[in-house]
């Protein structure tokens, strides 16, 4: 090969690192002629071209053409920052290797308001967001500590900053008021009628909350917020809350626990000044109904824990779902209707069967390994520590296949539900599944729209939005069908929120974003375009310089002073993070089988791997200086990470991994094991690996690349193992232990025929790792970065659209450290002594596998490194000194460049500018091995990069996204359009019944396009005195109607989208429906230009609260006073939060002689049952009277 091929082919696939400051203006170089006077020379003569630092002390690099030019720097690049070291790029970078693609704003996904930006895990500990819920002004956060809400007035107002008084995590949120600290909440549920919300609490208690508290900004801060009203509801947790349509408030508990508290005894406990009083007496009244309906010891209920409680408004029912069933409750009698399970078949045993909960774990405690001390490993020889292999491996899988009993059951978990206003229920399962319920109980349609868990609903008008544990948000019609889909999170999508204009979905990190109710729609393209454009208002640019660290110790004890050769001040003086990877820690076949055995339990880590930590600790000044953040161990391999502390508020949300590539697979002799955290927004991974050993493994060695980029998953759980899976599990982890113990024993013994035998037994174990890992695979992933996903729909027109984007090919940089164990080919071991002692690394480069294989586009495609210009760091004599230390044994390794480290940025083409479109840029400013480090047949090797990284000021491009909300006309006018609600009429606005009478009130769509969505609420009740005056009105919980009042609509107009068919309503005894389908306050869809025909009765059946032992409570003091009802027929817009409403009296009156009304109604009445019809056509419009 000549000069000229040489260089030609040297810089082809060489680019420059990137510059924060263009080039010096120089002379203009010529490559051609650089190389001529090269080819005088003969070819065969050895050429030193050496890059010793010692020779050539001063050495910068044009960035033309990477070519070394000596001299001073001087001027803006001498700033070591702008100035990085060439690179070599390798072929490829494309499909999954290729960058994501990163924007100012996203180009599909409609811009959210990000009330609250995601906090980092860390930084939440203690105070976690775990529900949300909207008043009419308000959004109310139920915490770890409290609860807190914030003003939709100040919704797009800036945040207080680090400088501010808020804690940690909530810089950028939007101006909150918080309650003082009480037992961590677990759910919340909104009383719009008497401005209180409702909370449930892990120490059992209920906590009610006004509204109307005090926003002065001098209180925002230093005075938090108190409970009004408290008081022991449960033995265990809170785990639901409903308003029923009467105002009680029902509560589910641990152990399938039912109670409900009485409206009437919460009123007064409200009016109580002594707090203690008000709680005693709201206690004593509690009505326990798993007590109700036990019978001689014998209940149809579930004990699993009550996760969800529904109040069905338009059939007085209350549905209460565990995991694995339903129960569904008459609210006005509070009578079991029925039980059933999961598939809709009806349950009466005494207890059904619930398969065993797995107990998950949370997210911010997922698999991150913090500092932690443990205890020293007791030394053992090798056949005990094999036997504990078996004996734990063993143990460990059958534990694991017992938490997996529930098979493939566990799938169907109910995780949510919603009822939405055409009547129906919709529940979510832990499979994606989406069911439909009739008011009944009978199971309806099912979609399958998406592959991860259901976790949350939200609906209005004829839309329903669900939130999905992948971070997907869906946007669907009233049929199931999908109108769009975005992903709204980083994280599982746990509460969704309806309020202010606003769709609110919070993430599992405590991320709150808003979502336009227009959305998708032409006001999201307005936005874009406003964002877009003000992008340098709210870009901030950040550096960070990294050290990445790896080495193969080959098992050796830990020496301070290598450590601090390696690591020490001179190396980290400027550095913001530091990551070391290491090889080889532990090795040993009983260790192996162990550490293959923990991987299936979820432990990691040794005795020895501490050691090391706490070593490489004391080196950077761990305390004073860098703080540890965490560390994943996989056998002999193991990664940590420290941060300098002054950066540790913006570096957080760590996540770990490992992939076992050796013995078919499943030990961790080879393999990666990764770490993944935020730094200023951007995500960051790091990957130590350890690939497959021998000169002609090179195919294998790429191949454990590829397994460990594409199936490397960070923070995955999989504990949604089936009963099958678990047996398999169980047969392999025994049979891997054993194998791996026969493989050490017979190797060493020298039985080549046992020894196959045990081979084969270990390839047959992988096979079913494989089957079991692939019957998991479709889970979906739970803990995504935001930036790094894109619009689903986009996906399905990429080019990679036929291969999934795996964690690591979604992280804005990655970084691969590690014993690659490439070696140089095509060169005796003599020749490559030589080349070293001469320093002719340009001419070994040419035989460095990994170089070859990178250009190929075989491995670390699309990939940089710098380069190389320190001698090979293998293979060498333990603790002999320079470059005469290689080995020199009877095998004489060829020397070659093993431990590497390789990484890849944002970029996808010629050095662009840090920016949000390219927002991670990285530049090498240090590259090279320890030679003095002699503990080790591997040297140390060393990278320092500086990341310039972009990131998004939340708290700017909130106020501009309200400017633009806010400012413009074209806003204006789209809004004004999507405000329009139906225009509805009534059939009348006054009613008057006598005992047990009913009478019809129509309601008709005036609209010739739009379907009506309503619903009737009570807007307060008042006893009606003798002289006709009427008291103060009041209201129930969540504007509750009276137990004397039912609703419900008859369809004279045969109107298919009414949503209920004509059926009569028939009643005897004590309050119990005897045809099995009965509803009260009504609410519903009335089509275009049709109408629905509601039916309003009076009832005096007593119902299960109103009897003590089949008495009466009230008997000996009936109020015979008439008694009067506001009713309020609302109709929404399906896009916005506007509203129309009408007002019906209603008025019962107990004397026989009719009271003097003002009614334009004439109606006829029938007593008991009958319907009563009115006789005139007179409809009262509901025009000038809109909310």
């Amino acid at each position: 090969m000549g000069d000229d091929d040489y260089y030609d082919d040297e810089n082809r696939d060489t680019l420059p690192s990137p510059t924060a400051h263009p080039p010096p203006t120089r002379k203009a170089y010529s490559l051609r002629h650089d190389t001529v006077s090269a080819t005088a020379t003969s070819h065969n003569r050895q050429r030193n071209h050496s890059l010793n630092d010692a020779d050539l002390p001063n050495i910068r690099y044009d960035h033309s053409f990477s070519l070394p030019i000596l001299g001073s720097a001087t001027g803006p690049t001498a700033d070591h920052h702008a100035i990085g070291m060439p690179e070599f790029t390798a072929s490829g970078g494309s499909g999954i290797f290729k960058p994501p693609t990163r924007a100012a704003v996203h180009p599909t996904r409609p811009p959210a308001l990000e009330l609250r930006p995601h906090p980092l895990r860390e930084t939440q500990v203690g105070k976690f967001l775990r529900t949300i819920g909207c008043t009419d002004s308000q959004l109310w956060a139920g915490q770890e500590n409290g609860v807190r809400f914030w003003m939709f007035k100040d919704a797009y107002k800036p945040g207080s900053g680090y400088s501010g008084r808020v804690r940690r995590g909530d810089e950028d949120t939007a101006p909150f008021y918080e309650s003082a600290n009480t037992s961590p909440t677990c759910c919340l549920v909104v009383d719009h009628g008497n401005r209180l919300v409702w909370t449930g609490h892990k120490d059992g208690k209920i906590r009610s909350w006004k509204m109307d508290q005090s926003t002065e900004e001098d209180n925002k801060a230093t005075t938090p917020f108190k409970d009004s009203l408290a008081w022991v509801a449960h033995k265990g947790p809170v785990l639901s809350l409903a308003i029923s349509c009467y105002g009680d408030i029902w509560s589910g508990g641990e152990g399938g626990v039912i109670k409900i508290w009485p409206w009437e005894t919460i009123e007064k406990s409200l009016s109580v000044e002594e707090k203690h009083m008000a709680s005693l007496l709201v206690e004593r009244a509690n009505i326990d109904l798993r007590s109700q309906v036990t019978v001689n010891g014998v209940c149809n209920l579930s004990s699993s824990d009550v996760k969800l409680i529904l109040s069905d408004h338009a059939r007085a029912r209350v549905w209460c779902a565990a995991s694995y069933s339903f129960s569904l409750w008459d609210a006005r009698s509070k009578e079991l209707i029925k039980v059933f399970n999961i598939d809709g078949h009806i349950e009466t045993r005494a207890e059904m069967p619930v398969p065993q909960d797995h107990q998950q774990v949370e997210p911010d405690e997922m698999k991150v390994k913090f500092v932690s001390s443990s205890k020293k490993e007791k030394p053992h020889g090798f056949l005990q520590r094999s036997r504990n292999a078996l004996i734990g491996a063993a143990d460990a899988v059958r534990r694991a296949a017992s938490r997996g009993t529930g098979g493939f059951e566990d799938s169907k978990k109910t995780e949510a539900m919603v009822l939405t206003p055409d009547g129906k229920l919709w529940s979510g399962c832990s499979n994606g599944l989406l069911v439909q319920w009739d008011s009944n109980g009978n199971r309806g349609k099912e979609f399958h729209h998406h592959p991860t868990a259901v976790l949350c609903f939200c609906t209005h008008g004829s839309r329903l939005w669900v939130g999905y544990a992948s971070g997907v948000v869906q946007l669907l019609d009233l049929d199931g069908n999908v109108i769009s889909e975005w992903v709204a999170h980083s994280s599982p999508v746990i509460k969704m929120a309806i309020g202010g204009g606003y769709v609110f979905s919070m993430a599992i990190h405590g991320g709150i974003r808003g979502w336009r109710l227009t959305s998708p729609g032409p006001i999201d393209n307005i936005i874009r375009t406003g964002l877009s454009a003000k992008e340098m208002l709210y870009t901030r640019n950040e550096s960070v310089k990294i050290l990445v660290g790896t080495w193969n110790v080959g098992q050796g004890k830990p020496n301070p002073e290598g450590l601090k050769s390696w690591l020490g001040s001179a190396a980290v003086s400027d550095v913001g993070i530091v990551v070391v990877g290491l090889q080889e820690v532990e090795m040993g076949a009983g260790f192996l089988a162990m550490s293959a055995a923990k991987e299936t339990v979820g432990l990691e880590g040794s005795a020895i791997g501490h050691i090391w930590q706490d070593a490489i600790g004391k080196v950077l000044e761990e305390g004073p200086i860098f703080e540890r953040v965490g560390s994943r161990q996989l056998a002999g391999l193991l990664i940590a990470i420290w941060v300098r502390k002054n950066l540790r508020m913006h570096v957080g949300d760590l996540d770990v991994a490992a992939v076992a590539c050796g013995f078919g697979r499943t030990i961790g002799n080879k393999g990666g094991v990764g770490l993944r955290l935020r730094v200023h927004d951007r995500i960051i991974c790091f990957v130590n690996c350890h690939l497959a050993a021998h000169l002609e493994a090179v195919n294998r060695r790429n191949a454990d690349f590829n397994h460990i980029y594409r199936t490397m998953v960070f923070s995955r759980q999989s504990h949604l193992l089936n009963v099958a899976a678990g047996m398999r599990c169980l047969l392999l982890y025994c049979s891997l232990a054993l194998c791996v113990y026969l493989f050490w024993l017979l190797y060493s013994s020298g039985f080549p025929l046992l020894l196959s035998l045990a081979a084969g037994s270990a390839s047959a174990s992988q096979v079913l790792r494989a089957n079991v890992a692939s019957a998991n695979s479709d889970q979906g992933r739970s803990d995504l970065s935001d930036q790094k996903r894109t619009d689903l729909s986009d996906q399905k027109r990429s080019d990679i659209s036929d291969q999934k984007r795996t964690d690591l090919s979604e992280a804005d940089m990655v970084v691969f450290c590690g014993d690659f164990n490439y070696r140089l080919f095509g060169i005796s071991y003599d020749e490559a002594r030589d080349l070293v002692s001469q320093r002719s690394f340009d001419w070994l480069r040419e035989k460095d596998q990994l170089r070859a294989e990178m250009k190929a586009g075989k491995v670390f495609q699309g990939m940089r490194e710098a380069v190389v210009k320190f001698p090979p760091t293998y293979k060498f004599e333990r603790h002999a000194k320079g470059l005469g230390g290689y080995d020199s044994g009877e095998k004489k390794r060829i020397p070659a460049w093993c431990d590497r480290v390789i990484y890849r940025d944002c970029r996808s083409g010629p050095m662009p500018e840090c920016s949000l479109n390219c927002p991670v840029l990285s530049s090498i400013q240090m590259y090279e091995a320890c030679l003095d480090v002699t503990d080790s047949d591997h040297k140390p090797v060393r990278c320092k990069f500086t990341v310039d990284l972009a990131r998004v000021d939340r708290s700017v491009r909130r106020k501009e996204f309200g400017d633009i909300m806010n400012r413009s006309q074209e806003v204006k006018n789209l809004l004004g359009g999507y405000s329009e609600v139906p225009e509805i009429s009534i059939s009348s606005d006054s009613i008057v019944l006598q005992n047990q009478e009913t009478c019809s009130l129509h309601i008709s769509n005036k609209s010739n396009s739009e379907k009506a969505a309503f619903r009737i609420i009570c807007e307060g009740q008042y006893p009606v005195y003798d002289d006709g005056k009427a008291s103060e009105i009041r209201h129930k919980a969540s504007f509750g109607f009276p137990t004397w009042l039912e609703l419900h609509p008859n369809n004279t107009d045969n109107n298919p989208g009414s949503f209920l068919p004509v059926r009569l309503l028939s009643r005897c005894g004590h309050g119990v429906d005897r045809v099995g389908f009965r509803v009260t306050p009504a609410c519903g869809i009335i089509n275009p230009e049709q109408s629905i025909e509601v039916m309003v009765r009076h009832t005096e059946s007593q119902t299960l609260g109103d009897l003590v032992e089949g008495v009466p409570q009230n008997w000996w003091s009936e109020d015979t006073r008439d008694k009067a009802v506001i009713l309020g027929v609302q109709v929404l817009g399906s896009q916005s939060m506007e509203t129309r409403k009408l007002q019906v009296h209603v008025r019962h009156c107990y004397s026989s002689k009719k009271p003097h009304t003002e009614s334009r109604t004439s109606i006829s009445r029938k007593p008991n049952n009958g319907t009563q019809h009115r006789s005139d056509s007179y409809h009262k419009s509901d025009s000038g009277d809109r909310n």
